[in-house]
């Protein structure tokens, strides 16, 4: 998706500039996100002048948030993880996408599940709450209930604050799709995408929030209390499986341009 992007760092003048004229617009500003791509790919050194001037700038300032990689976190300590919580960083959404280690080599996501849960045990010792997040979908069908069934246990395992699933898209110039094409990768249809999303739920035993952002029609699964919702949501699954609009939601899949 970011093919043609270069990925680099904003000089920090910029982020001064934001944050002056944020004072001067919302001076009262409790929260903020740290924006573009994944803002921990900054080491320790770097994070903590640009968490410092938020906090010189916006001095009510309570909630830090920010979208990060799991990789993002293994060249900080807890200690360090601990310092950037006291600045302010209270919560981080991970693109986990699988907990499956022969999925996540499959989709060269740079680490196994066992690095999750050496990570995530990090934050939760730093006091940082923490998302994770599962893509339905992104193991095809060669590999689909290890990909559910491993990922749950792994999630359970590392117990986030919030659970989000969302379902594959295959975006015309990924290779993902030019694998399809080829025969190489085979893409799950909504009604194994359905199945697979109820084998993830159903191995899910962690007390959580759980969204997911799954092409579903007219079923809403999002909501706190994972546990004590969990018969519901398998059985609206279940419903959708055999009832559901599934050509509807094949055509708005296939009919995403962007995320």
């Amino acid at each position: 998706m970011y093919r043609n992007v270069d990925f680099r760092v904003q000089p920090l003048e910029w982020i001064e500039e934001d944050l002056r004229e944020l004072s001067q617009t919302d001076p009262h500003a409790k929260t903020i996100q740290l924006l573009s791509a994944n803002p921990l790919a900054l080491s320790y050194d770097k994070l903590v002048p640009i968490l410092e001037m938020i906090n010189r700038y916006l001095p009510e300032m309570e909630y830090i948030y920010a979208a990060t990689r799991v990789t993002d976190i293994r060249n900080k300590t807890v200690s360090q993880l601990k310092r950037l919580k006291e600045l302010g960083l209270r919560e981080i959404s991970l693109g986990v996408e699988s907990g499956d280690d022969w999925t996540l080599e499959r989709v060269n996501k740079g680490y196994h599940a066992s690095d999750i849960i050496e990570q995530c045990s990090k934050l939760k010792e730093a006091g940082i709450d923490f998302w994770m997040t599962f893509l339905n979908g992104a193991a095809g069908r060669e590999h689909s209930m290890e990909h559910a069934i491993n990922s749950a246990k792994i999630f359970s395992q590392c117990e986030p604050m919030t659970v989000g699933t969302g379902g594959l898209v295959l975006f015309p110039g990924t290779p993902l799709l030019e694998e399809a094409e080829t025969g190489e990768f085979t893409p799950l249809t909504e009604k194994d995408m359905l199945i697979e999303l109820k084998t993830f739920v159903e191995n899910l035993t962690c007390d959580c929030s759980f969204i997911t952002h799954h092409t579903i029609s007219g079923i809403n699964l999002t909501g706190p209390d994972f546990l004590n919702r969990k018969d519901r949501i398998l059985a609206a699954l279940d419903k959708e499986i055999q009832h559901g609009n599934l050509d509807m939601m094949a055509a708005i899949r296939r009919n995403k341009r962007t995320l």
